[in-house]
């Protein structure tokens, strides 16, 4: 009796052992939404340069990038100027600025430059727990029937956009 708790040790080894090694060349960044094939909640949010209420209609027609952002986050820095690449190729973006300041905000674009098509301000983050975001930058592709095709966190990249662009039907 005695010799087999000696194995106890051993046997916990090896099922640690095979559930790390079950792990091995899963992509740790990658964390699936909710809403992927779902068309975009419904949300009433106050675009950056104005101060009424907007919606849908706001958004642009046929597939479109949805970038939260905000001047607090270093990885947004980051990405911005490959997104002013991306706006000058004619890629319609949506800025969403996130859990922010509006004056902040409007200096940082001033400063930086703006490569969206219309920034709406979500300072409260309501909108960005109706679309499961934990953090800035994140990214959404939405496809021409304004269901939400893809989701990506963090910095979007030459690499994160070759990925983006499939989703962009």
């Amino acid at each position: 009796m005695r010799k087999a708790l000696l194995f106890i040790p051993f046997g916990v080894f090896v099922v640690l052992g095979v559930l790390f090694y079950m792990q091995l060349g899963k992509d740790v960044h990658y964390m699936p939404s909710a809403l992927v094939g779902k068309p975009l909640p419904e949300f009433q949010l106050v675009p950056l340069e104005s101060s009424e209420l907007v919606g849908h209609e706001s958004l642009p027609k046929g597939p479109y990038l949805i970038n939260f952002w905000a001047t607090w986050c270093p990885s947004c820095s980051i990405e911005h100027e490959y997104l002013m690449a991306l706006a000058a190729e004619g890629v319609p973006i949506v800025g969403i600025d996130y859990k922010d300041e509006a004056d902040a905000a409007k200096q940082w674009l001033l400063d930086k430059g703006d490569p969206y098509a219309v920034v709406l301000q979500d300072e409260m983050g309501y909108f960005g727990v109706d679309m499961g975001v934990t953090g800035a930058p994140e990214t959404f592709v939405v496809d021409s029937q304004g269901r939400v095709a893809y989701r990506h966190q963090g910095v979007v990249n030459e690499a994160v956009w070759q990925t983006l662009q499939g989703y962009m039907r």
